[in-house]
């Protein structure tokens, strides 16, 4: 089975690209999805989140107050490290097991949209690699609308990530994410037929 990778820094639009796959058949795994439905209590994440970070993360129903985590990694690298090194391994850990799931079926084709793909080192696990990229000025506007914190939060957002030119480099295609929904199309067609998902 190939294994796209699908990644990109925050506010790049790789839901978009996702939505695209997801048109042509192919079943897409959300690592942010996955991270979401791991947190849920009861939870052996949630747990180890709170004994690293404190009860102050958790809202007052037991939930993680995600507000209140991102504050406290974003403006910190050794946080944000600590963070990863938990989820990372809760996360991947339920991939594997829709992958083998996906495998079993004979599915030809799955992504992972994973934007912590590298950090992870779940690239190891793709066939191929696929960043979406835009504009800085275009992610911090869609990161302030989508998640409603203001530029200097979204700034530190971004910066708290990998560069344009290392996605550039450690990927096998990139798709540029800076006009319209249809501009993607060609891209994602030629990568799907390249990797001989569709036919030439």
């Amino acid at each position: 089975m190939l294994v796209i990778g699908l990644t990109g820094p925050s506010g790049a639009g790789k839901g978009e690209v996702a939505r695209l796959f997801e048109a042509y058949g192919l079943p897409v795994i959300n690592a942010d999805k996955v991270y979401h439905e791991l947190l849920l209590p009861p939870s052996s994440c949630l747990d180890e989140l709170t004994q690293c970070f404190g009860r102050e993360i958790l809202a007052s129903d037991g939930s993680l107050d995600r507000r209140v985590l991102s504050g406290i990694v974003f403006s910190d690298p050794a946080s944000l490290q600590r963070l990863n090194s938990i989820t990372h391994r809760y996360v991947m850990e339920k991939v594997q097991a829709l992958l083998t799931q996906f495998r079993s079926k004979g599915v030809r084709a799955a992504v992972f949209d994973a934007p912590q793909l590298f950090e992870a080192g779940a690239h190891r696990i793709c066939n191929t690699v696929v960043s979406v990229l835009a504009d800085r000025s275009l992610r911090i506007e869609r990161i302030m609308a989508r998640d409603g914190i203001d530029a200097e939060s979204a700034l530190r957002r971004i910066d708290s990530q990998k560069s344009d030119d290392y996605f550039r480099k450690h990927s096998e295609y990139v798709i540029e994410n800076n006009t319209s929904v249809e501009s993607l199309l060609p891209a994602v067609r030629r990568i799907l037929t390249e990797t001989g998902v569709l036919p030439s």
